[in-house]
């Protein structure tokens, strides 16, 4: 059948389709995934269910809708991009609902305990998947459909999945930067999904439209399977072998560099945008150097492709060793991050060059074929993160992990070898067997002690968190994946013993978020009360007996309990109230995740759980001003007593909140009050201090409340404005 006179204007307008589609599409993973904190705690099983479950809504959409779009098409006598708008429209919809479900969701999980059981595992995956998994495979057909279009208007067409992959990719790009940068910032999450959900109502609509205009030529069922693309194309085992392993080790290696590289790249949203901008950038990149080498037709072959990758896949490895760039030319940390992003970059342009490639060889076009072989690339999506998440990096490490996954290519290079050019040969294969011999035995990653000439430490692993222990005496630190969260320090003994200072009547029970070290934990059990501790990851727990000698008996009181949860989920599914609840938010305070521990919404929930004369510690480390001002606002607009203290050693504020007036004890009255054990407690590590005055060191250190609220009440912290964590724009412009 002859094909339609494509109008000049129609390919652009198609690509700027699908650019606002992928734009959206990175949106909504972001968006949702930090609703899915929120709503199911932050730990490694939500991320690994959202991003599965919108892998799977990817591959069955893909698969679902390259089956069904011909013959939609032709019964209904409407072009495919008709359909592709109805796709748009329906993903739109989940902008909306999507929140809502999760609403529902968190409530109705709320009795099935802690967030590491496997009722509460297996429950909150279904109720993921049903959140997400409709709007998913939405997504995933608009692939095919808008390939069946684009082959109703030119039947010659046979590289348009590469075409539309390119311009995805660009759009996904473009909306990680927008969406972390620029929108959550300003909008909000909630005004964000609108503003998705709108733009993906507005390209239904000019789908609808241009299939008015354009509405191409369908052909009939018979005259589509004599068609030359149909007639060559195919999928085989190799190829099917290639896309799944490049699917696999993709997502998988993208889940270990977030693991081994967040002590150079920090913990704030910034740092996981950043990576995942590098990581389009490049698959951008090598998908636009296959557009162009296919103009020239001078691509590279599958071989020469995996041999790349065989090399590449050990890069970030030999480039990024501790022992390297730290004891030999010690460069400043941006150097490293430049540097660690560098390493990244040819392995994912190659994989973004791969991929559109293998694709249109496949499918030639053929809607049905892509979608196929899409699916198996994103097949390989879904498992990859989550074997990375339970079993490699819990096992392994994050080293081991980025070795066991850069074996498949060299082993597909090793099996394609033969049709490679005998320089090819020998300079690849060199090159492989040099990384990976030298990446066994000689390069760390940051996760491991030694890069910090460290001669005493412990490493735990499990799949939430690898927890190292590290230093000996009072200079012992807890690590968590390489950041430094907390040391031995008086403050964190403070921390419980300041609040209970404050209570008009002897205390009965205590709530601690964020075990730590267990300093806090075990101070609290010196005034023989009863004690909560909950902590989210569960390898913190058991390094407990690394800091504290005594740590057996700490843990086996029975008047403690330390559960395995998210703080914020523990507080929504307990009835029990408690006479202080104190809080040491992961550092820095603008961590990623860190405000669903200091927002109103939290805070409401703590006074729930407050008894009437009940009071609640917040720990501040410090950082930008305006942040502590959002922290007191935020605390004054749910707690009418507010007090801040500056720490014992001069840096960091407590506050104290409460329903009821918070006297000011002098520190004599204090001392007297204490249990004989708490005073122990408390001057472990004071030297020969009087107690008096030492906790005189603290509440003569008192910062009027009313100096840290500004009159903008904007500037609070709210589940929908994460003010601590989106500050890139007030910073630059100076506000």
């Amino acid at each position: 059948m002859p094909s339609v006179i494509r109008p000049a204007w129609l390919t652009t307008t198609l690509g700027l389709l699908f650019f606002i589609s992928g734009f959206t599409g990175l949106l909504y993973q972001l968006v949702w995934l930090r609703l899915a904190f929120a709503s199911f705690g932050i730990v490694t099983s939500v991320l690994s269910v959202v991003v599965a479950v919108f892998m799977l809504g990817l591959s069955l959409g893909s698969w679902l809708g390259g089956k069904a779009i011909s013959p939609l098409s032709r019964r209904t006598g409407r072009p495919a991009i008709e359909f592709y708008g109805l796709s748009e429209f329906l993903i739109g919809l989940g902008a909306f609902v999507v929140p809502k479900l999760f609403e529902y969701g968190e409530h109705a999980l709320l009795g099935l305990g802690g967030a590491n059981s496997i009722f509460y595992l297996s429950a909150s995956a279904v109720v993921l998947g049903i959140s997400l998994l409709p709007w998913c495979i939405f997504m995933g057909t608009t692939f095919p459909f808008m390939m069946a279009y684009m082959k109703q208007i030119d039947q010659t067409d046979g590289e348009s999945f590469s075409f539309l992959y390119a311009c995805n990719v660009l759009g996904a790009l473009v909306g990680t930067v927008i969406t972390a940068f620029i929108f959550i910032e300003i909008l909000g999450f909630r005004h964000t999904l609108w503003v998705a959900g709108i733009a993906n109502f507005l390209i239904g609509a000019l789908s609808l439209a241009i299939g008015s205009l354009v509405p191409g030529s369908i052909p009939s069922r018979d005259a589509q399977l004599s068609s030359p693309a149909n007639t060559s194309a195919g999928m085989n085992s190799q190829s099917r072998i290639i896309l799944f392993t490049t699917g696999f080790a993709s997502l998988a290696m993208e889940v270990v560099w977030t693991r081994a590289y967040t002590p150079i790249l920090g913990t704030q949203v910034y740092a996981f945008a950043l990576l995942l901008f590098v990581y389009l950038l490049a698959t951008r990149i090598g998908s636009v150097l296959y557009r162009k080498h296919l103009e020239n037709r001078s691509q590279f072959s599958n071989p020469q492709l995996l041999a790349l990758l065989s090399v590449t896949a050990f890069l970030p490895l030999v480039v990024n060793d501790p022992q390297i760039v730290r004891h030999i030319w010690q460069p400043p940390n941006q150097v490293l991050i430049i540097l660690m992003m560098a390493s990244l970059f040819p392995f994912c342009a190659v994989l973004g060059y791969l991929t559109p490639a293998m694709i249109d060889r496949v499918a030639k076009g053929n809607p049905a074929l892509a979608g196929k072989a899409y699916a198996v690339n994103i097949l390989g999506c879904i498992l990859g993160p989550l074997v990375t998440a339970y079993i490699l990096l819990p096992q392994l490490g994050a080293k081991y992990s980025m070795i066991v996954l850069a074996l498949p290519f060299a082993i597909l290079f090793t099996v394609h070898i033969g049709a490679l050019t005998p320089q090819w040969r020998w300079v690849i294969a060199s090159l492989t067997a040099l990384f990976f011999v030298s990446s066994l035995v000689y390069h760390l990653t940051y996760e491991d002690p030694r890069g910090r000439n460290s001669d005493s430490y412990v490493v735990r692993r499990d799949h939430t968190a690898t927890v190292t222990s590290t230093g000996r005496g009072m200079e012992k630190r807890l690590y968590i994946n390489g950041i430094g969260i907390t040391y031995l320090t008086p403050i964190t003994k403070f921390m419980a013993h300041l609040p209970l200072a404050f209570l008009p009547e002897k205390a009965e029970s205590a709530l601690v978020i964020c075990l730590g070290m267990g300093t806090t934990y075990r101070s609290l059990l010196s005034w023989d009360i009863q004690v909560v501790g909950v902590e989210l990851v569960p390898s913190v727990k058991d390094a407990l007996s690394y800091y504290f000698d005594d740590a057996h008996e700490v843990l086996a009181n029975p008047n403690g309990q330390v559960v395995i949860d998210d703080g914020r989920r523990y507080l929504k599914r307990t009835q029990k109230k408690f006479d202080i609840v104190t809080i040491d938010a992961p550092p820095p305070v603008e961590a990623a995740g860190s405000s669903l521990l200091y927002t109103e919404e939290f805070y409401e929930s703590v006074k729930q759980h407050l008894t009437p004369n009940g009071v609640l510690q917040q720990w501040f480390p410090g950082g930008e001003f305006k942040i502590l001002q959002a922290v007191a606002r935020s605390l004054a607009n749910q707690f009418p007593y507010v007090r801040v203290y500056q720490s014992v050693e001069g840096w960091g504020f407590h506050f104290l909140a409460s329903m009821r007036p918070l006297g000011a004890p002098a520190p004599e009255q204090i001392a007297q009050r204490m249990p004989v054990r708490a005073q122990t407690d408390l001057l472990e590590w004071a030297g020969e201090k009087n107690l008096a005055q030492y906790l005189s060191q603290v509440l003569n250190g008192e910062l009027p409340i009313g100096k840290l609220l500004r009159d903008n009440s904007d500037v609070r912290i709210t589940d929908d404005h994460p003010f601590n964590e989106y500050y890139l724009l007030r910073r630059l412009s100076g506000e």
